[in-house]
């Protein structure tokens, strides 16, 4: 009977797992729109999901500003199956009352407990290679050498923070220049590695060296991957509203770009800029050509990934 049934167990769980992927992407799709996203979300943490555990305590936490007893359970799920970033976030908490009443629960780790099992992992794990574990040790400790030791290992995050960090001063360089090529360097290899926040430090920085193509170029890749703060200001620039950086005039593309941004239903604050752009564009093309931009808009979308404010994992 056992060999009977195998078959169709396999099956459920293949259907489960099919089903556990695809709320992934749903729920990390409208996160990184700064959309609701607790009811995907749940389906992942309760089925073990480390990662989806660590951002529903996130969404929770964020909601009501604190973290709630709920927000933590999740927050120490997660940081059961080894994630960093919420045992990190236990370790920032400040919200030991607990402690100060004497009367927290057997065995509850303090912040100053799992900060001291943060750092022993991340530091295991970054000795060992792990960039993204070197990363947050940095975030841990704020020390730079970690920052410098994840970018060095390729974390692109990493790269883009470092080279903002000495950006702002940070770090120790004989001669002003060798700052000036050190952020050059990190922003250049953040973009290289796929981060959109690298590539417009790193346009920013063709921009006042008058590399003006390059600037361009940078705008459009970080477009290009679906970060919609730059599909803003690229949209914009091809419908010359306002002609700012020399792009070519394509009135087409351009209110496509704006359009798309209208799914985020104003999600991180996109909607007043979207409703203030659009009929500015739209004055200036005839019905037919607003058709053809809706017909782009789609066909942008199916072909590029989704849009994301590509948020700070623990951010505020």
């Amino acid at each position: 009977m056992a060999l009977f049934f195998a078959p169709f167990g396999n099956f459920a769980i293949a259907e489960i797992s099919h089903l556990q992927k695809e709320s992934k992407s749903n729920w990390l799709i409208l996160y990184n729109q700064y959309k609701p996203a607790e009811a995907e979300l749940r389906i992942a943490a309760e089925a073990g999901d480390a990662e989806a555990q660590f951002y529903l305590a996130e969404e929770i936490r964020q909601r009501s500003q604190y973290i709630t007893p709920e927000a933590k359970k999740w927050l120490e799920a997660a940081s059961a199956q080894g994630d960093l970033y919420a045992m990190l976030r236990l370790a920032r908490s400040d919200n030991d009352l607990c402690m100060t009443m004497k009367n927290c629960p057997p065995g509850q780790k303090t912040s100053a407990e799992w900060m001291n099992i943060v750092k022993e992992l991340a530091t295991s794990k970054a000795e060992k290679g792990d960039a993204e574990s070197a990363y947050v040790m940095y975030l841990a400790t704020g020390q730079l050498e970690w920052l410098k030791k994840s970018a060095e290992s390729g974390f692109a995050q990493g790269q883009w923070l470092l080279a903002i960090r000495y950006k702002e001063g940070n770090g120790s360089f004989l001669l002003p220049w060798k700052r000036s090529e050190a952020v050059e360097n990190w922003a250049k290899a953040s973009a290289l590695g796929g981060n959109p926040k690298g590539m417009m430090e790193y346009a920013a920085i063709l921009f006042e060296k008058g590399d003006m193509e390059s600037f361009r170029y940078w705008n459009e890749q970080a477009a290009s991957i679906g970060f919609a703060t730059t599909v803003y200001g690229y949209g914009s620039d091809l419908a010359h509203e306002p002609d700012t950086y020399g792009f070519p005039y394509d009135i087409i593309k351009g209110y496509a770009l704006i359009y798309l941004l209208k799914e985020l239903d104003g999600g991180g604050g996109m909607d007043a800029n979207v409703n203030d752009k659009l009929p500015k564009i739209a004055a200036k093309m005839t019905q037919t050509q607003i058709a053809e931009a809706k017909v782009f808009a789609q066909k942008w979308k199916a072909t590029h990934p989704p849009l994301s404010f590509f948020p700070d994992k623990l951010g505020d």
